[in-house]
């Protein structure tokens, strides 16, 4: 407890395949909190809790609950498909929604996605997301190529490496380049900032490398635009399954293998992306105000 203000915030701490948030119930006296503030303090590996974000849970005018996320860098995010299993099972433990409510529709800043939770034993354990329509078009992913409608197999030298990449938006942007090399060799913390930040892409990027273990595996590992480093990347794994499937590597069924565990993806070539994966409970506590 802060000595000066008495005041406390509760948090629950979740993971999704070790993409992890704080979350909090982001209604009342919360919502006018400096929650980009709140947010770096709070993600701080060594001084704070610990994540690569904060999710609020909110209530929402058109779906049943509303998610408001900021990265660990304070801004905020449009959408996170690992933040979004969470928190629909956090906003069951605050009552937002009904347990016995399937599907359960959540506002995001990417739009109104549909969670069908998963339960074992009285818990939410899984869930599975319609993630929406994969978009491709200049405008929406968005970059800033002039005369390519729609930005595949790319050339992108950055930092003395070259790759192709392809441009998908999952609501949010991103650059996802299939490479020979093991994914774990590479040194994406110093090539990420080169990619998220790169001039082509105006409102920075997620990036994602991916090595092709079959038609239906692959391995992954994603620089998060705001958030780096990450264990994990829910729309990453989709947009690497996308741009993956357009080329004829895969399946309309891949497991993706990320350092924090896997995520089941499936697209057909058309319509919808569904992503099913994990829900974790890390611990509860309270940050002083």
């Amino acid at each position: 407890m802060n000595e000066e203000t008495g005041t406390t915030l509760a948090f629950t701490k979740m993971h999704g395949a070790g993409n992890d948030y704080v979350y909090v119930d982001g209604r009342g006296p919360n919502a006018r909190l400096d929650w980009p503030s709140l947010t770096v303090a709070i993600g701080d590996r060594h001084f704070g809790v610990g994540s690569d974000g904060v999710i609020l849970a909110l209530e929402s005018e058109t779906a049943d609950l509303r998610m408001k996320m900021f990265n660990a860098d304070g801004s905020e995010g449009k959408m996170c498909g690992n933040g979004i299993r969470c928190l629909t099972a956090f906003a069951v433990d605050l009552g937002i929604v009904a347990a016995d409510q399937t599907p359960i529709s959540v506002e995001t800043a990417s739009g109104v996605l549909s969670v069908t939770p998963i339960w074992r034993d009285g818990r939410m354990v899984r869930a599975r997301v319609d993630m929406g329509e994969p978009q491709f078009s200049a405008s929406e992913v968005p970059f800033n190529v002039p005369g390519q409608p729609k930005l595949d197999d790319y050339p992108l030298a950055v930092g003395g490496s070259n790759f192709a990449v392809t441009g998908v938006s999952m609501g949010n942007p991103h650059a996802v380049a299939v490479v020979d090399q093991p994914v774990a060799d590479i040194d994406l913390a110093r090539l990420g900032p080169l990619v998220e930040h790169d001039a082509r892409f105006p409102e920075g990027v997620n990036f994602g490398i991916v090595n092709v273990v079959s038609p239906n595996e692959v391995n992954l590992r994603v620089w998060e635009r705001g958030s780096g480093l990450t264990m994990a990347c829910g729309t990453g794994a989709c947009a690497a399954v996308v741009a993956t499937h357009l080329k004829g590597l895969t399946g309309d069924a891949v497991t993706v293998n990320l350092p924090g565990g896997q995520l089941d993806i499936e697209w057909s070539g058309r319509g919808p992306v569904i992503m099913e994966g994990a829900i974790e409970k890390v611990f509860e506590g309270e940050w002083p105000l």
